[in-house]
């Protein structure tokens, strides 16, 4: 799933393809919102994203969608 992370005073977002499911997601960010921590995602790729949680302006979760299998568009 797509993952945009959205930092205060920052132009650019940081966009993510994540493996982990949505709700888990959610509750990492919203621990790091309340508690002040860090935020920590892994992309497909392996590589870690941190992000100070009270730097965080916004965190936006895309819907986890099936992989399409084919050449034709459906």
């Amino acid at each position: 799933m797509e993952i945009k992370i959205g930092i205060q005073n920052i132009g650019r977002e940081i966009v993510l393809e994540s493996a982990q499911d949505a709700d888990a997601v959610a509750t990492v960010v919203e621990e790091a919102i309340t508690k002040g921590t860090e935020l920590r995602l892994k992309d497909d790729k392996g590589r870690i994203i941190i992000v100070p949680g009270s730097a965080l302006g916004y965190v936006e979760i895309g819907a986890e969608e099936a992989r399409k299998v084919g050449f034709g568009q459906f």
